[in-house]
């Protein structure tokens, strides 16, 4: 899907410099970007880190941005490669802190506690094995499976091939179902 006329003549503005243009684009896209980056690292204080290296890579990058895509596309590449490069210089070692003030279940009494324990548990377990893939495999698995992105588009927003698009979404597939619902004998290989 191309651009909008309006999206069209920001971008244009943009390239020549307009401020007032990028940061309507920054509106326009912040919360489908930040929810890309936040599904990448897994962390809220890792995404806004993404975030904000994705969108000064765009503002510095406007210029070579041909407009064959839509501009929010082009932002998908430019995070899924920032979130790579953050993840891969992060230490192992980070340490998480905990918040007080966030809320541990939603107590409204029309909601089923049970389903919503379970759907929580669900979130939490899909959301750990993501973070365990290797920052690579995240993007593509993330772009294909939640954002619904075809392979030819994801190999041209990671500026891979669409055959390592779909080898690497394959991998990826693969690892999450070992991790998710592990066969007999799956887990003990792990654990040695």
């Amino acid at each position: 899907m191309g651009a909008t006329e309006q999206e069209a003549a920001l971008v244009a503005a943009a390239k020549e410099g307009d401020r007032a243009a990028f940061d309507e684009l920054v509106r326009a896209t912040h919360a489908d970007i930040y929810t890309l980056a936040y599904r990448l690292t897994g962390d809220e204080e890792d995404a806004r880190d993404v975030l904000q290296d994705a969108y000064l890579r765009a503002f510095r990058g406007i210029k070579r941005f041909r407009g064959d895509a839509r501009f929010s596309t082009w932002m998908y590449r430019i995070t899924a490669n920032c979130a790579a490069t953050y993840l891969s210089k992060r230490t192992k070692n980070r340490t998480e802190e905990l918040s007080d003030d966030e809320p541990v279940a939603d107590t409204r009494p029309e909601i089923d506690p049970e389903a919503v324990a379970e759907a929580g548990m669900l979130r939490d377990r899909v959301t750990e094995a993501l973070g365990e893939l290797p920052p690579r495999l995240r993007a593509v698995v993330v772009l294909r499976d939640v954002y619904d992105l075809p392979h030819e588009a994801i190999a041209s927003e990671l500026g891979i091939t669409e055959a390592a698009a779909k080898v690497r979404l394959h991998r990826a597939r693969r690892k999450l179902r070992e991790r998710l619902y592990p066969l007999p004998g799956e887990e003990r290989a792990r654990a040695v």
